[in-house]
């Protein structure tokens, strides 16, 4: 029912009551505009386990059918809830992955040096086999960085993981083997192995012997060391030694110690003579 007064339906009227933040307040004031709350960066997310483990297979080139098999390869006994149950850490793991190295390097080395004696594949064999080599591999793929350790000290883990960062890697070998068979273990050793036995890091044998037996075969007497020069202060020495062989130019070589002056002397007589270092066969 219209009782004669008007409704003032206009924009001014409808909005009289709404403050804007620059909108004079009734006292004259203006009025604050609210203060803008700045947003907060979440931390990152961890990867989850899959992910995890999906990144460490994609690193070694073999995808795991049991997952758990590797992350046992990778548990250090500390991290275990009760050190007895040490079936849950890399340990049995390594224990058969030492010897399935042993097998395929050994089988690498029969195949590529059809002309090494016993004695020679054996000391290629300890060379390759030996844990700064597997020490190597494993960090060469981050292995060491995915090792999961328990509380052992301030400071302790770095130096854990250095000291069984080798017998992680062979652990790493005998999941492979348990997951995938032989194939699956001889394809990750020849991956990461293949290389470092045609180009091994150390010399096979003391360039002392190699000299040595070089001169017999030759009908040469046993070469002759003598020490030419000491000098340095007595806490930190330096050797400079001679090496003779009837009919050749002495050689000579320097060291911290007589015994590295007589191999840097032997070393430069072998070089001098044109004398492989044992590195080939």
């Amino acid at each position: 029912m219209n009782d004669g007064t008007a409704l003032d339906k206009s924009p001014s009227t409808a909005t009289s009551d709404v403050k804007t933040p620059d909108a004079p307040s009734a006292d004259g004031n203006s009025v604050e505009p609210k203060p803008v709350k700045k947003a907060t960066r979440k931390p990152r997310a961890r990867p989850s386990a899959k992910a995890a483990t999906t990144a460490i297979e994609q690193r070694i080139g073999y995808s795991f059918t049991n997952p758990a098999l590797l992350t046992t390869a990778l548990t250090h006994v500390s991290a275990l809830k009760s050190a007895q149950n040490r079936e849950g850490s890399y340990q049995r793991l390594e224990f058969l992955g030492d010897h399935v190295l042993g097998l395929i390097v050994s089988d690498m080395l029969y195949r590529a040096f059809p002309k090494a004696d016993e004695g020679e594949l054996s000391k290629r064999l300890a060379d390759l086999v030996r844990k700064e080599a597997c020490a190597d591999v494993a960090k060469s793929l981050g292995l060491n960085e995915a090792i999961k350790l328990g509380t052992v000290g301030p400071g302790a883990g770095a130096r854990l993981r250095n000291s069984v960062v080798g017998d992680i890697c062979e652990a790493v070998i005998g999941a492979i083997f348990l997951d995938g068979g032989y194939p699956a273990a001889v394809k990750f050793v020849e991956a990461n192995w293949l290389e470092r036995m045609r180009k091994p890091v150390r010399p096979l044998r003391d360039p002392k012997t190699i000299l040595q037996e070089w001169a017999q075969g030759k009908g040469l007497p046993t070469p002759v060391y003598r020490e030419m020069e000491r000098s340095g202060p007595h806490h930190d020495p330096r050797f400079r030694v001679a090496v003779e062989l009837p009919g050749l130019t002495p050689a000579e070589g320097e060291g911290g110690s007589k015994r590295a002056a007589e191999k840097a002397a032997a070393t430069a007589l072998l070089n001098r003579e044109g004398v492989s270092g044992g590195k080939d066969v």
